[in-house]
């Protein structure tokens, strides 16, 4: 199935421009109702994550986030600050900085003062908790902290006759994907491919994990780039490069809408992307901002908060059933839409099955590499 829309939601210059700028960004704002010409300062003149925040006058919140959605957060935040401003005549200043998932999560680790992460995917969170930054509950949250869900596919070039995950390792096919060593994109790409195989949904590869295997080093033969995020990745493809990008379904939408002439085709059988945001609470009560940091997670499950996902392609239901069904205009059905619990759970995929030290893509990638 592919997808290639004209108009299908409103920005698509200011996204283009957006995402001509280099990644990992930070963006330092302070955001008032009245958006007046005094509001905009830098992250260091506003105190940053060392203690300014706690100014009773202009509370500042630090987000991390991975690379694709920073068109809604600039949304979400300009939003959040604003009905801030009202209730309590106070600017509330968002410092934010966006780049590949698990390059996020290590810098959180490594001392960014980030007071809310958010991940592309649970292990990425996992490394900030378990450097005991995180102390919340965040799993038994609402959503189990998931604020935005999408899938896997592929965007190809007009006339491309690319359609499954068979055709990606056909003699000759240029991918980009990016590197899993610092994007959570990566991970979901190959966690896709993994489990395509293991449903038996890939033709000519066992559903075993030998087969995942053989089928991740025969697609890792045909990845031509490795970009250091998924943003990153899909602007490589978009400026020419490769015959075929893996990437999230919102990213694709979002490229289309600003006027990409490529197409989206969702294979068969792909993952459900699941996105959590978290409070970082070590560092957001160490910056006298939890209580702030907790209201803006959770507004980003209210419904106007998912409206704004929505208008940058994130438009699936977070219930994976009622995602696989798609609504026959915005989002197409998809025949084996699976989620990483039904290919073992993050925790078996992480650390065994896949990207552990006898996983199949660590095997797959070295014997790629030759």
């Amino acid at each position: 199935m592919t997808t290639n829309r004209r108009g299908w939601s409103a920005g698509g210059r200011q996204r283009r421009a957006i995402a001509l700028l280099g990644l990992p960004a930070i963006l330092a704002l302070s955001l008032t109702a009245c958006g007046d010409s005094d509001s905009t300062q830098t992250a260091a003149a506003a105190g940053g994550g060392d203690g300014g925040s706690c100014k009773a006058d202009a509370p500042v919140l630090t987000l991390a986030a991975y690379s694709n959605p920073y068109d809604a957060y600039g949304k979400l935040t300009s939003t959040f600050a604003a009905d801030y401003k009202e209730k309590t005549d106070k600017t509330l200043i968002f410092s934010m900085s966006f780049g590949g998932s698990t390059t996020q999560a290590t810098n959180i680790v490594n001392g960014f003062p980030a007071d809310v992460y958010a991940s592309s995917l649970v292990p990425d969170v996992e490394l900030v908790q378990n450097a005991g930054l995180i102390t919340n509950d965040w799993q038994a949250a609402q959503d189990k902290s998931i604020v935005a869900t999408s899938v896997v596919g592929f965007m190809v070039r007009p006339g491309s006759d690319i359609k499954d995950w068979a055709d990606l390792v056909k003699p000759g096919v240029e991918i980009l994907t990016p590197d899993p060593a610092q994007s959570g994109g990566a991970k979901w790409n190959i966690v896709a491919a993994y489990g395509a195989v293991m449903r038996g949904e890939v033709a000519g590869y066992d559903a075993t994990p030998a087969g995942a295997e053989k089928y991740l080093t025969d697609l890792f033969k045909n990845v031509t780039v490795l970009d250091k995020s998924a943003n990153d990745s899909f602007k490589n493809f978009e400026s020419g490069n490769g015959d075929v990008a893996l990437t999230y379904e919102n990213q694709a939408l979002a490229g289309i809408a600003a006027g990409s002439e490529d197409k989206f085709v969702i294979p068969p059988s792909t993952v459900s992307i699941e996105t959590p945001t978290v409070v970082v609470d070590k560092n957001a009560a160490d910056h006298c901002v939890e209580d702030l940091a907790n209201q803006f997670v959770k507004y980003l499950h209210t419904p106007d908060a998912q409206e704004v996902f929505q208008t940058i392609g994130y438009q699936r239901p977070i219930d994976v059933a009622k995602a696989a069904k798609g609504n026959g205009s915005d989002y197409p059905p998809i025949k084996d839409l699976f989620t990483t619990d039904d290919v073992g759970g993050w925790e078996e995929l992480a650390s065994k099955t896949v990207f552990g030290p006898d996983g199949a893509f660590t095997k797959a990638f070295k014997a790629a590499q030759g």
